[in-house]
């Protein structure tokens, strides 16, 4: 398992957790309000948009919530303008991080990273020192109970996926970003359906992290994760599993 797939597993447990999700609506309520903004409030017409719309629908976000951050978004609202940001460095070990953010205050939100990078023995880089060790890819996660293994690389494999993997009880399908729709709609037709989907970024390459690096790894990315400007982030370590089930 590659250490994105690791730190993906982490987020998609803490994303079940009642104690964050008022942390995730206030994420996608930016994200869906910056996306209209770019691109519009159709979601026939501006197909990022309807993908946010689809990700808040599936962490059970109330339909009036989703519609107000679109109309912050198109001016039909009153609302904050958040601009587009990305971070990169290393975390302590050499392991490298990349970070989207969506910010209506830029030096803020650079100060604020900066701390927990140097407050975890990281240190923030320059734009484009980490980014080139990480590829454009999309994840869809299906549970073990839908679908056998076979069928379910069979219909990979004819929409042009890349990879099956059985981690746990979720089935982790790879795929490029031009056959994600595809990919997910060729579940649909066969009747499987999937608990989550996203665009993501993999590492191409991972280090290897143990001991006190590991937890002082986890806890940085943790804190990145719960930054309010901070949409994602993604890292190439790879840590051992019974360091993950307990710190994770």
């Amino acid at each position: 398992m590659s250490g994105h797939s690791k730190w993906a597993t982490i987020k998609h447990k803490k994303a079940k957790e009642d104690a964050v999700r008022g942390a995730l609506f206030t994420k996608l309520i930016r994200e869906i309000s910056t996306i209209a903004r770019q691109g519009g409030g159709d979601p026939d017409k501006n197909p990022a948009l309807r993908k946010a719309m689809e990700t808040a629908k599936a962490s059970r976000m109330p339909k009036e919530n989703i519609e107000r951050a679109i109309k912050r978004g198109t001016g039909e609202l009153p609302g904050v303008s958040y601009e587009p940001v990305t971070y990169e460095g290393y975390g302590p070990g050499g392991f490298a991080i990349f970070i989207e953010a969506l910010t209506d205050n830029k030096n803020r939100t650079t100060s604020e990273i900066r701390h927990l990078f140097s407050k975890y023995g990281g240190s923030l880089g320059s734009n484009g020192c980490v980014g080139w060790m990480f590829v454009d890819k999309g994840i869809i996660y299906v549970d073990k109970g839908e679908t056998d293994e076979d069928k379910l690389i069979s219909i990979c494999l004819e929409q042009g996926g890349e990879d099956v993997v059985l981690e746990g009880d979720v089935f982790t399908i790879t795929t490029s970003v031009a056959k994600f729709e595809s990919a997910k709609k060729a579940l649909e037709k066969e009747g499987i359906k999937y608990k989550d989907a996203e665009l993501t970024k993999l590492p191409q390459s991972t280090v290897k992290l143990e001991g006190a690096r590991a937890s002082q790894a986890l806890k940085l990315m943790n804190l990145i994760e719960e930054q309010d400007d901070v949409q994602k982030a993604y890292a190439n370590f790879d840590i051992p599993d019974e360091i993950l089930e307990k710190e994770g």
